[in-house]
């Protein structure tokens, strides 16, 4: 299935659509904020996806989570609420940044994480919505998405398959076909054996719609710019990643969060792995493939010196590597004919050195 948002279309046999997740790793900056967005577009991303909360709906203020969960550094902290709280932005700043995002030509991705949230975002009409794993058991959330008639990620890390389907399901019974699915889950950061990305083509196959990852591993790791691009092997359509303005900083969702640079690094490499795996079909050789056949198979030459006039018989020819001479499938082309010429032994046998028949 091929989902398309404006002209671009996500599926098999298009690009890998790319998205910088932006999450809270402003640390409640909008200069932040731009940094990261900037980054992301210099990267060449297809889409910045921004989380927007709403705390009060989002959250308890008596939250603790647990430790390697929801608080970066895998810290407990005993205010969880009043510190996203702090670094929240508002929503003239979620305006102001949707609209820069747009200028760099950016698409938006608008995770939101309560229905307060996803009321506010349709004001400033994102490209397509994010339903988080935090909502994804909530009928009347998943209803309220489908009815903006955009395209939809679903993040399905943590569900099983029968809630899956239920959540598609739910969807598509309230108008909405074009579905993402994006597996992954994060767990500050996620270990790699927790990635699990053979997984992929198996959901692509029992669901019908669009696969990606969200991947999570350390960032610091140098297998992080690795695991997108096996995704991409494997058939991922999109590839989500965490990215932040400045890692070193250890601000909010830093674990799993690349720099801009590190950001562009990746998108060459997924563009390259793509490039190299090709098209999954059949097609006429491309020129490389005809120029390295025609290098490095034999080609028709002579096996013993050939006088002029002399008859080319089957035992006067042999087949080697070389520079000149019909290829090996035309030889009979040449038996039969005469010689116009001596050809000595180890010359390249060609049409214009024969007489016509």
């Amino acid at each position: 299935m091929e989902i398309r948002i404006k002209d671009r279309a996500i599926g098999d046999n298009n690009p890998v659509f790319i998205i910088g997740e932006m999450a809270w790793s402003h640390d409640g900056s909008l200069e932040n904020a731009k940094k990261i967005i900037k980054g992301l577009a210099d990267a060449n991303g297809n889409a910045i996806s921004m989380h927007i909360t709403h705390m009060e709906d989002y959250m308890t203020k008596t939250y603790l989570g647990s430790k390697g969960i929801t608080v970066s550094g895998g810290e407990i902290r005993s205010n969880i609420y009043d510190y996203l709280l702090k670094i929240s932005l508002s929503e003239s700043d979620w305006i102001e940044l949707y609209a820069y995002a747009k200028e760099l030509g950016l698409l938006v991705c608008s995770q939101c994480n309560d229905m307060q949230s996803l009321i506010f975002s349709k004001k400033i009409n994102p490209d397509l919505y994010v339903i988080p794993a935090a909502c994804f058991a909530e009928k009347d959330f998943l209803i309220a998405t489908a009815k903006t008639k955009k395209p939809i990620i679903l993040r399905i890390g943590g569900a099983t398959k029968e809630e899956i389907k239920a959540a598609i399901r739910l969807l598509k019974d309230n108008g909405n076909s074009r579905l993402l699915l994006l597996h992954g889950i994060q767990m500050y950061p996620t270990k790699i054996e927790d990635t699990q990305l053979r997984l992929i083509p198996t959901l692509k196959k029992m669901f019908g719609f669009p696969t990606g990852i969200a991947d999570h591993i350390d960032a610091d790791l140098e297998f992080a710019l690795i695991v997108p691009q096996l995704a991409v092997a494997l058939g991922a359509n999109l590839v989500e990643k965490h990215i932040t303005y400045d890692r070193s900083k250890k601000g909010e969702d830093f674990e799993s969060a690349l720099n801009p640079d590190e950001f562009k690094k990746l998108v060459e490499q997924i563009r390259c792995t793509e490039r190299a795996l090709g098209l999954q079909v059949m097609r006429p050789l491309s020129k490389a493939e005809i120029k390295y056949r025609d290098v490095v198979r034999k080609k028709t030459v002579a096996a013993v010196d050939i006088k002029k006039h002399q008859t080319i018989k089957k035992n006067m020819i042999t087949f080697k590597r070389a520079d000149e001479g019909i290829r090996v499938d035309e030889t009979k082309k040449i038996l039969g004919r005469k010689a116009k010429d001596d050809i000595k032994k180890d010359e390249g046998i060609t049409l214009t050195k024969v007489t016509k028949r």
